[in-house]
């Protein structure tokens, strides 16, 4: 199976602070699966490093006011035919990101509290059919025993 990853828990340092999250757990699935990695926000063209940003009022904002909604929206463009023109039906997405959040966002005002919602590219893979998960998921695959038991192994 192909499976869209946000590149950062692939271990690319492409994170608003220059870091990467790099999650083990789905490294070791691709050993049975093809990973890809994304990063809709360098899609979009914002820099690494770059300002946090939160979604707020169906606006990505930065924190000192700033409107990226443009750049987070062409990098969920940008994931969306990636996902078409490989023929990727699921995505293992960045946990509360501006764009890969899922389930969970952080609510615009840079207070670290968290409101039910969608990243902007999360909620548009969903929107055409691909299935978006978070590295915190642990139901996000039905893999073979043998990779079930190394992405959930401690």
């Amino acid at each position: 199976m192909k499976i869209l990853v946000s590149a950062c828990l692939m271990g690319h340092a492409c994170r608003y602070d220059g870091h990467a999250k790099v999650c083990e757990k789905i490294l070791r699935l691709a050993g049975a699966h093809t990973l890809i990695p994304f990063c809709p926000e360098i899609y979009g063209g914002l820099p690494t490093p770059r300002m946090p940003c939160e979604c707020k009022d169906g606006r990505v904002l930065r924190a000192d006011g700033a409107d990226c909604t443009a750049a987070y929206q062409k990098g969920a463009a940008e994931a969306l035919a990636l996902c078409r023109r490989l023929e990727i039906r699921t995505a293992i997405l960045k946990a509360r990101s501006p764009s890969c959040g899922h389930g969970q966002i952080y609510d615009g005002t840079f207070t670290g509290r968290l409101v039910r919602g969608d990243g902007v590219t999360a909620a548009l893979l969903l929107q055409n059919g691909v299935a978006v998960y978070s590295e915190e998921d642990r139901d996000f695959l039905e893999p073979s025993a043998e990779a079930s038991s190394a992405f959930f192994a401690k």
